[in-house]
């Protein structure tokens, strides 16, 4: 594999930027260590520059929230001219990553497609309002597996890769690679009983936006404090919601309980966690649930939603964190590991030996084997780890616009 292109809505500079984009850029810093090279299309937002070089990745960005499809299709086929703004690529192979809609660059592309896909959106196109929801599932659901019907699918879970096989992708082109995690940073301590916090802190790692359902982890705190006074909530993320979230802090009483951080740097997002004694992860859905994964390295176990699918395979459920069938369950297990001292260290230690499975560089050897075998018009399947055999399917790539 000598060059990439990687298509993105956002990157992770852009101010709703998430887990998704840091999975592509953080695979993309990655193969470019390798000596591959990595092209990132993306939009563009308020300060971001139109080109930019961060960790060995050529950062192409043009057009916003919706435009960002049509402009990256025009420039990737601009550049088979040798014009525009992608000119001089000459990728293998495209990841084009689907939040939601994908980029269709197989048709234009003229080199094979891997659909990245995180996770379904059924349950978030709502919040986009009647008509764009009823379309973009329409686009997610019906049109984009007829469309990449021949074409390598790579997601980042078990339940995500199923989710895709109800939509009537062939099982034998999803390949499975999850998320890595960066180490903890050097100057941060890792949790523990020096660092921890001796008051109960709660804290919740996510974007605000709906979809994450923070108020479930504000009620689940209001619920405990009549019996937990001294109770603590740390909400570390930033997102269009956060005003939303303040007022209902407020309404429930809680706003002296509750530390909304907004973004923070990775020093300060750890340091954070290592004082946390349960994470919340009250999402209705989840690809993974890389936040999952970074409480882990400090020993805190995670309470989450098994409705959210991803999280069903990022928690071990009573081994590393618990699943909840419902946000009472969810306050009530939140609770009983405040209150069991015993249980939650054992869960958190358990959760941290996890964690240590999960590197970055495991996950971008994955995905280059799937690019690979893509390129080689070959397909692969099943849950991907270093050094482990995959199913290969042997095939001719569709022509472009098939």
């Amino acid at each position: 594999m000598r060059e990439v292109l990687l298509l993105c809505w956002r990157d992770t500079g852009h101010p709703q930027g998430g887990g998704s984009e840091r999975y592509l850029e953080q695979v993309g810093a990655h193969l470019a260590a390798r000596g591959v090279k990595v092209t990132l299309r993306t939009a563009r937002y308020r300060g971001a520059p139109k080109r930019e070089r961060i960790d060995g990745i050529e950062i192409s960005r043009g057009g916003g929230r919706f435009s960002v499809y049509p402009r990256a299709l025009a420039a990737i086929a601009l550049s088979r001219w040798g014009i525009g703004p992608l000119r001089g690529i000459r990728p293998e192979a495209v990841i084009d990553t689907q939040n939601g809609i994908p980029f269709f660059a197989r048709l234009v592309s003229g080199v094979p497609s891997v659909v990245l896909v995180h996770h379904g959106h059924r349950e978030q196109w709502p919040v986009a309002g009647a008509i764009v929801g009823r379309i973009g599932w329409w686009i997610e659901s019906v049109l984009s597996p007829r469309v990449h019907r021949a074409d390598q699918y790579l997601t980042v879970s078990l339940p995500s890769a199923e989710e895709l096989a109800t939509l009537g992708v062939d099982r034998s082109r999803i390949a499975v690679v999850r998320n890595g995690a960066e180490p903890v940073p050097a100057h941060v301590p890792t949790g523990s009983a020096v660092v921890r916090s001796p008051e109960p802190r709660v804290v919740v790692l996510s974007r605000l936006v709906p979809h994450k359902q923070i108020e479930d982890a504000l009620t689940a705190v209001a619920r405990l404090r009549s019996r937990i006074p001294e109770v603590r909530l740390d909400v570390i993320g930033g997102g269009w919601w956060a005003d939303k979230l303040r007022d209902q802090a407020a309404a429930l009483g809680i706003a002296d309980a509750v530390t909304f951080h907004g973004h923070v740097d990775e020093g300060r997002k750890h340091e954070l966690l290592s004082r946390a004694w349960v994470h919340v992860l009250p999402s209705r859905k989840e690809g993974w649930g890389l936040a999952v994964i970074e409480a882990a390295q400090h020993g805190v176990p995670t309470v989450g939603y098994r409705s959210s699918r991803g999280l069903t395979d990022s928690i071990v459920d009573g081994v590393t964190g618990v699943l909840a069938d419902d946000a009472d369950q969810l306050a009530a297990t939140v609770g009983e590991l405040l209150d069991d001292a015993a249980a939650r260290t054992i869960m958190g230690e358990k959760a941290r030996a996890r964690a240590r499975e999960f590197s970055w560089e495991h996950t971008a050897s994955g995905v280059h084997r799937v690019l690979a075998a893509a390129a080689a018009g070959q397909r692969v399947s099943g849950l991907i780890s270093p050094g482990e055999d995959v199913a290969v399917q042997p095939g001719a790539e569709l022509p472009a616009g098939a």
